[in-house]
Parts: C-alpha cells; sequence; structure tokens
C-alpha cells in the first residue's frame, strides 16, 4: 500500500480521535524500535502509552501467544468453561499480590476494568456514592469517565453517574469527605495524565485508614502505573497498603487487549448472584490475550527487569538536565517532563518526531511531554534518547 493511499484510508475510514493526529506509519517494530515503511527508526519512549512495558516482538512473548494460538482462540464467553491459560494466568498473578487480593476478573481493557471495579463495590456495599480525585484520568466509557476529573473531556457527554464526589489528590484535609454513606473510592495510584503526580505515604496510609474506618472500598487503577513501570510489580507496594480492589491493563496484556479487576474472593462472589451475571464480558479472559499476560509475567519476574528500573530511571533524569526544564516529576521509568508553556512542549514533541524519538502529550497537563520507555531500553539507548531530546528542547528556543 502506498503510503498517500494509506493516509486517505487513516482519515477517510477510520473514526480519528483528534483533528492532530501524531502521524508516524509504522511498518514493523522490534525492541524499543518503530520503523516506519521508508525504514526511518524511531525510538519509542511512551511504550504505546504504558504498553509495550518488554518493548516489541520480545521473543517469549510472540512464542507463548503462537502456542496458544494453535491449541484454540475464543471457545466461550467469560466465567462458563475451564480454560488452562487463564487458570494459570490467575494463579501467577495472585500469587505476586497480598492474600486479600485473592481472586481474578479478567476483562479487555483497563476503562472496563475500571467499570466493573465500581459496579463490584456499589454491589458489596450496598452503597451509592463513589470518591474520585480532581485531575484524575480512569478512562473513556461512562462510568470511567463519570470518575476522571477533567470537565473539558466530560461537558459533552453528560448527564454521567450521579452521586460522585471529587476530592483534591494528596490532600489529608479532604478525607473526611469519605462517609458511611460512600462505597468506593478510586484512585490512581500515581496521577498519570495529570502529569506523574506522586503520593506521599503518609498521605496513602490516612486513605487505607479512612477507608476502613468508614467501610468504603478503596479501589487503585494501576492501569498505567501497574506492571513493572515504578520499580515494583504494583505501584501501591511503594506506599506500604493493600487496596480492596486494584484494577490492571495496558503492560497487562504485553501488546494484546487486557484488563483485570482484582479482589478478595468474597468480594467478587456478589457478582454471582441476587443477580446471577451481575457483571460479563464475552472475551475478557481470552484464552490468547492470557498467553501474552501470562509470559510478560513470567519474562518481569525471571529476567530481572524491575529491579533495574529505578536505576534507568535516575540515568534518564541526570541525562535531562536542562536549564529549560521547569520540573522533572517520576517515579520509576514513568516520566512528566514540565516546562513553562503547551506551546513549548508541543514544539519539542514535534521535533524529537523529526529526530527519530517519540516523546508524547498528557491529557490533562499541556505544560509537559511523558515519557515512559519499555522498560527493557539499555542505557545505550538511554544516553542517545536524552541526547536527542536536550538537542529537540535547545533547537526549539
Amino acid at each position: 500500500m502506498n503510503n498517500a493511499f494509506s493516509r486517505q484510508t487513516f482519515f477517510s475510514k477510520l473514526a480519528q480521535t483528534s483533528p492532530n493526529p501524531y502521524l508516524i506509519e509504522v511498518e514493523r517494530a522490534r525492541g524499543i524500535y518503530l520503523y516506519a515503511p521508508d525504514g526511518k527508526r524511531y525510538m519509542d519512549l511512551i511504550a504505546g502509552i504504558g504498553v509495550s512495558n518488554l518493548g516489541h516482538g520480545h521473543p517469549r512473548l510472540i512464542r507463548a501467544i503462537k502456542e496458544q494460538i494453535d491449541r484454540h482462540l475464543h471457545v466461550m464467553v467469560y466465567g462458563e468453561f475451564i480454560q488452562a491459560t487463564p487458570n494459570l494466568l490467575a494463579e501467577q498473578l495472585t500469587q505476586l499480590l497480598p492474600a486479600p487480593l485473592d481472586c481474578c476478573y479478567f476483562v479487555n481493557s483497563g476503562t472496563e476494568a475500571n467499570e466493573g471495579a465500581l459496579k463490584l463495590a456499589k454491589r458489596y456495599t450496598g452503597r451509592t456514592e463513589m470518591v474520585a480525585f480532581y485531575n484524575a484520568y480512569h478512562g473513556s466509557t461512562h462510568g470511567s469517565l463519570s470518575v476522571s476529573g477533567n470537565e473539558h473531556k466530560k461537558y459533552a457527554f453528560r448527564p454521567l453517574l450521579p452521586d460522585v464526589r471529587f476530592i483534591r489528590f494528596n490532600q489529608p484535609a479532604d478525607l473526611d469527605q469519605i462517609t458511611s454513606r460512600t462505597a468506593c473510592v478510586i484512585m490512581e495510584t500515581i496521577q498519570g495524565d495529570a502529569g506523574v503526580r506522586i503520593p506521599s505515604p503518609a498521605y496513602m496510609k490516612a486513605l487505607r485508614q479512612r477507608c476502613s474506618d468508614t467501610g468504603a472500598l478503596l479501589i487503585l487503577d494501576e492501569i498505567q502505573c501497574g506492571m513493572g513501570r515504578t520499580g515494583k510489580m504494583f505501584a501501591f507496594e511503594h506506599f506500604g497498603i493493600v487496596p480492596d480492589i486494584l484494577t490492571l491493563g495496558k503492560a497487562l496484556g504485553g501488546g494484546l487487549p487486557m484488563g483485570a479487576f482484582i479482589a478478595n474472593h468474597k468480594v467478587l462472589r456478589v457478582l454471582t448472584h441476587h443477580p446471577p451475571l451481575g457483571h460479563i464480558t464475552t472475551f475478557g479472559g481470552n484464552p490468547v490475550c492470557c498467553a501474552a499476560a501470562l509470559a510478560t509475567l513470567q519474562v518481569l519476574q525471571e529476567e530481572n527487569i524491575i529491579e533495574d528500573v529505578e536505576r534507568k530511571g535516575r540515568l534518564f533524569e541526570q541525562l535531562l538536565q536542562h536549564p529549560h526544564i521547569r520540573e522533572i516529576r517520576r517515579i520509576g521509568l514513568m516520566f512528566a517532563i514540565d516546562f513553562p508553556s503547551a506551546e513549548r512542549v508541543n514544539r519539542i514533541v514535534q521535533r524529537a518526531k523529526e529526530k527519530g524519538v517519540i516523546c508524547y502529550w498528557f491529557l490533562s497537563n499541556p505544560h509537559c511531554f511523558r515519557i515512559a520507555p519499555p522498560l527493557i531500553i539499555s542505557d545505550e539507548e538511554i544516553h542517545l534518547a536524552c541526547r536527542l531530546i536536550n538537542e529537540a528542547i535547545d533547537e526549539t528556543t
């Protein structure tokens, strides 16, 4: 397919999400690189927005997918047939989690995981109020959008879910707004699209205690920050707390569509009665996606990738010390690079693209750009990427 025809099809036959898509054409991908049909190579420093933690084309991941395809694809809707691969994934995932989080519900995406978690909290507690955070992002479906904090993204789709209360992130004074009316508090453990906002350990402990005291379920959304991104398998491990419900997506599937909400077996049992089939999904727990997720977990554990994430993050931070950068917010390999203006950020991102480096914007913070590379990135690649980003900053003054 020639380039002109490919672009025409992209614009005329595929629904567009914005007037200005990023617009590189990808023919193949390997490691941390994407390759255009003309051979140009791009360093993928956003990993498909936090998806490709193992990079592109990891051999163990590809092998697991091919082996499952040879066995079978979809055979039945979620929850009816016993299949080896989803079973193995649930076993291995829950072994990595604290004891209360011992039961998985597999779905197709992060926003679907959050939808299921919200339903579960309301059903289990019998309450209706949901507490969320200003500047949060939990997805674009109606329920997830209802508990997201960017009004600019929401106003055209109202009315959304009722009985949602917003409080300030990392502000202990607001915790008294969580009451015996509250079914759940939903929070990104690390706020992603707000520009990598990291709560204090003291705040997280106070939040956990307030939920326990009022009987509200604490939902931690680790769709962006889970699966090793922060230097631990799960970001909540940094804070010494355990959520009642954990939601995962993005990197969980290793590049295939996959999400999960995970809770205690007793809690999840409420979806099986009054009414039965309280939450259902046709493709949740798809065996090929589960095979990819299982391989991803095994590689992250067995190849000592997560243990090196924090060191690589510090190296990035040291090499990106540029006088025009206002602030770098980081945990592990999850960065927000802050500048005085959105216009400057846009020019830097575009210039970096021209130089073969993919950085990207945040939905809710236009004054910074994101870096979230595959966790397998090498020191040599970090040095090259930072040199090119610093050049892009210099060339857009």
